[in-house]
């Protein structure tokens, strides 16, 4: 399933919520590639494995379900993670990238490429709009999780790595 929506994060139009700065934003994406956790709603650890200039290894660790992923990006543009196609999963891509169209405007892009568990997807196919809507409230409640951590400084320590 090929799925793209975009999330407001600053809009004028909504002046009750706090603008981030693209710094901020891009902290809050980096805080999701060293510990989702706060993200994912199950997830129990986030460990990674490996580190490179442009990316990290992960394993995530859902109950008894561990996944193995690979986190890369670049600086203040776009994150994007891959996980491999297994027995138990279908595997996929997420790719969020940051768009600012003008000053102090921001969205984040959310690009999903996946497919359902092998053998299954004419079986899955009515719950792709299910899957879409799962996936638009969840990317929403990226940005308020982001809001959260800047609110109260747990991003202060990605932000100060990243400069």
């Amino acid at each position: 399933m090929q799925f793209e929506h975009l999330v407001a994060v600053n809009d004028a139009d909504v002046p009750a919520a706090e603008f981030l700065t693209r710094a901020q934003l891009w902290a809050g994406l980096m805080y999701r590639v060293e510990d989702a956790r706060p993200f994912l709603p199950g997830l129990d650890g986030c460990q990674i494995l490996s580190r490179g200039e442009s990316g990290v290894d992960r394993r995530l660790n859902f109950g008894a379900v561990t996944i193995d992923d690979r986190a890369s990006f670049s600086p203040n543009q776009w994150v994007r993670f891959e996980t491999p196609t297994t027995p138990t999963h279908g595997g996929g891509l997420l790719t969020i990238q940051i768009e600012e169209p003008e000053s102090t405007c921001l969205f984040l892009r959310f690009t999903y490429n996946t497919v359902f568990a092998r053998g299954s997807e004419a079986e899955d196919a009515p719950y792709a709009e299910f899957l879409r809507q799962a996936y638009i409230a969840a990317d929403i409640d990226t940005v308020r999780v982001i809001r959260v951590l800047v609110a109260t400084g747990g991003i202060d320590a990605i932000e100060s790595k990243l400069q």
